[in-house]
């Protein structure tokens, strides 16, 4: 493999190469209203306790929302959900844009919103955040997490995919 010259457009493609599920992260920016970003950057962290990481760009308003607020809910999207993908993706989201899209949350008692008929979802508190780069690291402890069924939306080489049957 010959080693490609370091550049931001170089990086992404091939950071590109690993396949990954696709999540919408969400949070209450003001009461009863939702702010969302599509991500990519959503692992596991530790078993005990039960603790998941996101990574969202620094200049985003998710992560002033996040911040704010101490918590968020990371919701796995299932093959058929593209479309809210790339609704969350573009970062502006509006009622009439959830109504079209047929979006509906699931309030937790602590006031964080998961997407409804995702293929899981986790509701978390903020325990640390580490600014690195351009992004922040937040890591949450999960407070609830909740599975349902289907097949996930995967994202690879810039592209949406879906698993072979």
């Amino acid at each position: 493999m010959a080693a490609t010259p370091m550049t931001a457009a170089a990086f992404r493609q091939t950071l590109g190469q690993f396949a990954t599920g696709v999540a919408v992260v969400t949070v209450e920016r003001e009461p009863g209203v939702v702010h969302g970003m599509t991500a990519n950057s959503f692992t596991s962290v530790s078993l005990d306790p039960f603790f998941i990481l996101i990574c969202v760009d620094q200049n985003a308003r998710l992560s002033a929302c996040v911040r704010e607020k101490q918590r968020f809910g990371v919701s796995v999207l299932k093959e058929s959900q593209q479309a809210i993908s790339e609704y969350f993706a573009k970062g502006v989201q509006s009622a009439e844009g959830d109504a079209l899209l047929g979006i509906r949350y699931r309030w937790t008692k602590s006031r964080i919103p998961l997407l409804e008929d995702s293929l899981m979802q986790v509701a978390c508190n903020v325990v640390a955040a580490h600014m690195t780069g351009d992004h922040t690291i937040f890591i949450g402890e999960v407070e609830s997490a909740d599975s349902g069924s289907g097949e996930p939306l995967l994202y690879f080489r810039s592209q949406y995919r879906q698993m072979a049957r």
